[in-house]
């Protein structure tokens, strides 16, 4: 694994690097270069950075995509990503594997907001197609869609970076995804949760049903940012802010890049 596509989105809006050697993490930025990859869906920017680990000469070369580019912004609605073009890009760039970085809402008690944790199915009843098979018929399984070998790397660093117990605490959850851009109603929710969805988002589901056709192993790190419509505890008639919502995925990156980097050092 010496290429790494990363996907930002709400929870994790760029990757940045602190200057010089990162004694916390062994490793230090080498090089970053802002590219613009021309795929045949359209334009899609990723910042390529390569990554050596202190005390070896091994490089890691590390491709961050912001799912919600907008031209100089992070702001694409969810329902106008052009995932096909992002996910060719990471293609093109010969990712060995994707790591995905989602904000979610919560529907269970045991995944309250603040809580970091991976994705192992989805439910998709959008009725909206995600696939370069435009033309041709070509059925791809998705039994298992995510990677069962990343998510037990990435669990790993998850349970240490939060201080959880290795076999009480509950790290797989079912991704539903919403169309949006608008949150969900408490009765949508009421249902999602009856058909057995444990989150909601807007966007990753669509993501990981292309890289299952492009056959690069692809995880979601899961960042638990908010209750869902009407799960807030005490109060069920909350309403939900796209702003406070931003704001608590992004104060819970630190788990996220710890396990990340040791992704990076430990393969």
């Amino acid at each position: 694994m010496e290429r790494i596509g990363i996907i930002g989105g709400t929870g994790l809006v760029d990757f940045e690097f602190k200057d010089g050697p990162n004694e916390e993490y062994h490793m230090f930025e080498k090089r970053t270069d802002n590219v613009m990859v021309q795929t045949e869906y359209g334009q899609v920017p990723l910042k390529c950075m390569t990554i050596n680990i202190i005390g070896s000469d091994e490089n890691k070369e590390l491709f961050f995509l912001q799912r919600h580019h907008n031209g100089e912004q992070a702001n694409k609605p969810p329902h106008s990503i052009n995932h096909k073009a992002n996910m060719a890009a990471l293609k093109e760039a010969c990712c060995d594997v994707i790591i995905s970085v989602c904000s979610v809402g919560t529907l269970e008690a045991d995944f309250p907001p603040g809580k970091v944790a991976l994705a192992d199915q989805y439910i998709d009843f959008s009725g909206v197609a995600s696939t370069f098979s435009e033309e041709f018929a070509t059925f791809t399984s998705v039994t298992e869609p995510f990677s069962a070998e990343l998510n037990k790397k990435l669990e790993s660093g998850l349970r240490s970076s939060q201080g959880f117990d290795a076999s009480n605490e509950r790290m797989y959850y079912t991704y539903w995804l919403a169309q949006g851009p608008h949150f969900e109603t408490r009765a949508e929710v009421d249902a999602i949760g009856l058909l057995g969805g444990h989150m909601v988002g807007m966007t990753m589901a669509r993501e990981v049903k292309l890289a299952n056709e492009l056959n690069i192993p692809y995880s979601a790190i899961c960042i638990s940012s908010n209750w869902a419509a009407g799960r807030e505890p005490g109060d069920p008639g909350a309403k939900l802010s796209h702003q406070e919502v931003s704001a608590q995925a992004n104060e819970r990156l630190e788990p996220v890049f710890q396990t990340l980097f040791n992704i990076l050092r430990d393969e």
